[in-house]
């Protein structure tokens, strides 16, 4: 941590130059989905989340983000790292559980995640823990019912160990959220359930912080403006990053835009 408490540049840009390695080197795509929300999932890891928290990745495909993350903790090793995507792997191109205390759920099965989540803090509830669940998903994943199904149990609830995020970059797998089923504004409709909703610069180290580490007397939702592929010039806000793997001259100009930050 830097003297503010906040987490230092260098570590992000560490954890995004080997999540590029790994994508690199693996061929998988999902670039930009990552670059959006690595910020958020550093911070809540490095910053917020404590021994008996819990975190469920909804968006599956931002896996990458989550394992450079682990391995920046030393959670996960660099020869493990290795290995994402390839024949026999634990690092599945989406989350794959029972290998790894950071990863409680299989996801990437979209409008899945919030629910699974849900469950974790009701379940803490029930049992007398401490310790809150924390949830990232994707804004296309918020056009799914389950998604509100869940926000509407948390309400009802009064979850206030939950924390969801909503990666809001503006592009989902066909296009833009707004053309494809348009949900703006969606900290708007987010507070029309009763729901306690911050709206942040996702990319933003202090707001991070001090949004995630807010809490009610029900569940937080935490609406993140971010940047699809953010960091890379070629790929901010460009759709087809959700999808293509990086050419070798590709590779290497995303490293020298991000050395040059």
């Amino acid at each position: 941590m830097d003297d503010a408490g906040y987490l230092p540049t260098s570590v992000l840009s560490l954890i995004r130059a080997r999540l590029l390695r790994m994508h690199y080197e693996s061929g998988v795509g999902h670039i930009g989905g990552n670059l959006s929300c690595v910020d958020a999932i550093a911070t809540l890891h490095f910053e917020v989340m404590g021994a008996k928290d819990s975190f469920v990745l909804s968006k599956g495909h931002a896996a990458g983000a989550l394992y450079a993350t682990l391995w920046a903790m030393g959670e996960i090793s660099d020869e493990e790292l290795g290995q994402y995507h390839r024949d026999g792997t634990r690092l599945a191109a989406h989350p794959a559980a029972g290998w790894n205390a950071g990863i409680p759920f299989s996801t990437g099965s979209l409008g899945h995640g919030l629910g699974l989540a849900c469950g974790v803090a009701y379940a803490k509830r029930l049992r007398g823990e401490l310790g809150t669940a924390y949830c990232l998903m994707g804004d296309g994943e918020c056009q799914e019912g389950s998604t509100w199904e869940a926000l509407m149990f948390a309400h009802h609830h009064r979850l206030s160990n939950l924390v969801a995020m909503v990666d809001a970059n503006g592009l989902q797998g066909f296009g833009r959220t707004d053309e494809v089923a348009s949900m703006a504004p969606i900290a708007g409709k987010l507070r029309g359930l009763g729901l306690q909703v911050l709206e942040i610069d996702g990319h933003s180290g202090p707001a991070l912080h001090d949004a995630l580490a807010q809490r009610g007397d029900g569940p937080l939702v935490v609406v993140l403006n971010t940047v699809k592929g953010r960091g890379v010039s070629y790929m901010e806000d460009r759709l087809e990053w959700h999808y293509l793997p990086m050419s070798d001259a590709q590779y290497d100009q995303a490293l020298s835009e991000l050395r040059s930050r």
